[in-house]
């Protein structure tokens, strides 16, 4: 929309680089057709450029073989294909108060009713995981650790180098939800001792939605929970072990893999690194904008070291939805406001009470001009309220 400005990039990417848009519409017109299922040269190039983006999220991961970066509908399957694959009767699982539902809700139901374990870590005050305090946790039966490496609420980027070393040391299995990360922080999973990275393509990575996927490394098993087709070894009775079949079931969203190779080579082309320091001048700005408010409140944004592009606040004496109403209809600025699906976060720092808070989530396609009118508007619905 013509004159919107879009700070719900912690929800999705918007927009998109140009070159995701016009490769999905030429590979879509001359190779949409299923990847990798017989001889001929429309679906031997759809094949290879499957393979390709393999690699290169593979790479992107400093994963070791790019046969086990399986594609996923987005990071919540994957979550869901790892946490379920892993996971056994009688094991014990640790995750933390910062976690996504796509990660508490999958582990609950093996709590409920797979005869789990498990145990939840909160944060401190600045919106941290103690790795010490994960390791005092670690049990005979601990199997699994899974943590969100950076939050969609409080924007903070948990130690997971330090979190991976202890799991590594003690034989337990390391997962991240890279759903908030991946594109926006480095991510090297043989040098943080990471066995399993969960992510999707609609965020930083800047794809379509419906693709995602989960990087694997070499000597870590997920046991397999669906089965169906893989287009190779029809004859087999059971789905096939080895990967990337392993995970993967079905006609994949190719269209979707191919906006994501789109959306990695921008993101490479332009720099993670550099990406990230242009969205935390931003972030900076916004802070220090909002923190001169009187009847704002802002959250775990004291210190914005280690932390990604999104912000939450509250305005005394409104709900976070009226709030966003407001944003939205008087200002053209699209938020998101409520709980972002992470109920634990909002009840550990106490806005569970008052239904949430109000997040902006600044992109690569943000401007201070953006961030300008972010606070203005803010400063005008503030004053509004004390009249």
């Amino acid at each position: 929309m013509e004159g919107l400005i879009y700070l719900d990039n912690g929800a999705t990417s918007f927009p998109k680089p140009e070159s995701v848009y016009k490769y999905m519409d030429y590979f879509y017109r001359n190779f949409g057709v299923n990847p990798g299922r017989s001889g001929y040269d429309m679906c031997m190039e759809a094949g290879s450029m499957v393979e390709e983006t393999r690699k290169l999220l593979s790479d992107f991961f400093h994963g070791t073989d790019p046969n086990r970066l399986v594609f996923t509908y987005n990071s919540t399957d994957a979550l869901n294909l790892a946490i379920f694959g892993v996971l056994r009767p009688g094991d014990h699982a640790i995750t933390t108060n910062v976690e996504h539902n796509s990660v508490l809700r999958p582990l609950y139901h093996l709590f409920q009713d797979g005869g789990i374990e498990l145990e939840h870590v909160p944060f401190d005050a600045k919106g941290f995981v103690d790795p010490d305090e994960i390791a005092r946790r670690f049990k005979a039966n601990t199997r699994l650790v899974a943590v969100n490496h950076a939050s969609n609420v409080i924007g903070t980027v948990q130690p997971i180098g330090e979190i991976g070393r202890r799991c590594r040391e003690a034989g337990i299995l390391f997962l991240i939800d890279a759903s908030q990360s991946a594109g926006k922080v480095p991510i090297d999973m043989e040098a943080q001792c990471i066995d399993l990275v969960a992510f999707t393509g609609h965020k930083s990575l800047l794809g379509p939605t419906g693709i995602g996927g989960l990087c694997v490394r070499e000597g870590v098993e997920v046991r397999h929970t669906r089965a169906g087709g893989t287009g190779v070894r029809s004859a087999v009775k059971t789905h096939l072990d080895e990967y990337p079949y392993r995970l993967e079931y079905g006609t994949m969203n190719s269209m979707g893999v191919a906006g994501l190779n789109a959306g990695v080579k921008w993101v490479l082309e332009q720099g993670v690194e550099k990406i990230h320091e242009q969205e935390m001048h931003l972030t900076r700005l916004l802070r220090d904008g909002l923190q001169g408010i009187p009847g704002v409140t802002l959250y775990c944004a004291d210190d914005l070291e280690n932390h990604i592009s999104v912000m939450i606040f509250n305005v005394d004496g409104l709900e976070a939805m009226d709030t966003g109403t407001m944003l939205d209809v008087d200002y053209g600025i699209a938020c998101r406001t409520g709980l972002h699906c992470a109920p634990l976060v909002h009840e550990q720092i106490g806005t569970d009470k008052i239904h949430g808070a109000v997040r902006f989530g600044i992109g690569p396609f943000n401007t201070e001009a953006h961030i300008h009118a972010a606070i203005r508007a803010v400063g005008e619905i503030t004053a509004s309220r004390r009249k």
